[in-house]
Order: structure tokens, then sequence, then C-alpha cells
């Protein structure tokens, strides 16, 4: 199956990668600047480098993979053309399939790939779900063969139902790794070495996936400790941004307590 990438950020980078690994030909790569496509290039050596939005006059491929940001796709896809009875898809969690039907004379679909990327850090695929929608059968047929190529665990998933799974991801991920953040800053403020959180954040990731979570929540909030809570809010009152994220939080902890009842751990 030949595969042409549009993008050269994160995902797609990460795409060109693992599928040259897996031995599909990637016929052309697309950026607004030719410099970023030349750049990804280096892993498809037989790509064709384009930044022009009229593929028709390329080395075709089967399947174009939209690996660009939501904000940019709008406008990308008032320009672009690609081949007659091509298979054009995004990678977006959030944008509904629908947002490529003003595209001739092609099959449009959805190759969603949950997991967070960095050029910096190589990915397991085949650990990454791949959630895919199309616009007919023989489209979904198509792409779920290139997901499964890929990864071990391919999902069937119409966009609103993606959309949900893209929020509850944006918690899970985005999220924690802000906070994560956060925390880190707190003690490197302090003078105070990042590596002791280390194994506190190991176990939290690990009994979060052997317990429900809200069931083995931890913590001043969980237990009322409101007497520690005050402490923690005093001690951030020059951090009013990371005060504000300790109350809304400790509030959601609290609520949630109040309707749950759960075990009385320490932490």
């Amino acid at each position: 199956m030949k595969v042409g990438i549009v993008g050269a950020g994160n995902v797609a980078t990460h795409l060109v990668k693992g599928l040259t690994q897996a031995g599909l030909d990637i016929p052309v790569i697309y950026s607004r600047t030719l410099a970023s496509a030349a750049g990804l290039a280096q892993y498809a050596s037989s790509a064709t480098v384009t930044n022009a939005t009229d593929f028709r006059g390329l080395p075709q491929a089967e399947v174009y993979l939209l690996a660009i940001p939501d904000q940019a796709l709008s406008s990308f896809l008032q320009s672009a053309v690609f081949p007659e009875k091509a298979l054009v898809a995004h990678t977006s969690g959030t944008q509904p399939i629908e947002v490529l039907a003003s595209l001739a004379g092609v099959e449009t679909g959805v190759f969603y790939p949950l997991q967070t990327f960095s050029k910096e850090k190589d990915v397991d695929w085949k650990r990454i779900p791949i959630c895919v929608e199309a616009s007919s059968a023989k489209a979904e047929q198509t792409l779920l063969k290139l997901a499964k190529v890929l990864s071990g665990q391919v999902v069937p998933m119409n966009s609103e139902t993606r959309r949900n799974l893209h929020v509850a991801a944006v918690f899970a991920c985005n999220f924690t790794n802000h906070l994560w953040g956060v925390a880190q800053d707190l003690l490197q403020k302090a003078e105070l070495p990042v590596n002791l959180l280390e194994p506190l954040v190991q176990e939290t990731v690990q009994k979060a996936f052997q317990f429900p979570p809200f069931t083995v929540q931890t913590g001043p909030a969980q237990r009322g400790d409101q007497n520690t809570v005050q402490a923690h809010l005093k001690l951030l009152q020059d951090e009013p941004l990371y005060r504000q994220l300790y109350q809304t939080l400790t509030k959601s902890i609290q609520t949630m307590t109040e309707n749950e009842p759960f075990s009385g751990k320490q932490a």
C-alpha cells in the first residue's frame, strides 16, 4: 500500500517512521515549507517532497493521511486536490469526518492514533490504539488494513464517540502532564530534586490501571483534612495560578468523595 503524508509535525514524523519500518511505500510528503518536508523525507528516501496542494501531478498514493493541526485543516482543504478515487483521511481526535466533505472525487476517512507524540521520542506503534472511520465500507476496510500494519489495537469508531475519547485523553494526558510540570516547578523553586517524585508518580500511574482511580484516591482533599489544605493554599499565595488549580482540584476531589465514599488511604 502506498501512503502519502500531508504534514511534517510530530504525528507526521512518527507515521513516516512507523510506516517505513513496516515496509510501506511513501511516495509523497507535503509540508507548507519544502525544508520541513525534506527533513521528514530522510526517513523515506524515495518520497517526493512538495509544498503544492494539488497532488494529481505527483507520485500517487492509495491513501493520503492528513497529519496537520486542526486549526490549519480548513484552510488546507480549501485548495487541496487529490487524485480521483484516492482515500483521504485526517488524523484528528476532534474533527468530524464531514470536515472532508468538500473534497471531490475521493473517499474520506479518519485515522486517529491515540497517543502523545514528540519528534524526539520514539513510540511503539503496536501499543497505540488507532481509531478508524470511513465514508464507505470499502474505505473502512482499507483504513483498517493500514492501521493493523502499525497497531495491535484498531477500533472502528464514529466521530461523536471519538470526540468523547479525545476529551478523556486530554484529562488523562495533557492535564496530567501539565500538573507534573507544576509539581516540578514548585520543587525547583524550593531547591529540591525533581526525581523525588518519580516513585510516587510511577505508583500512581500503575495503580490507576489496577483499580478505578476514584476508589483509590488519597490526599488531604479526600481525607477532609482542611488544616493541610489551608496550609498548602498559604504556601501557594505567591503562585495565584497554581493556587487556583489547587482549589479547583481539591473541590472536585471533595465532591467525588462526598458522592462515593472511598477508603481512607494515607498519602
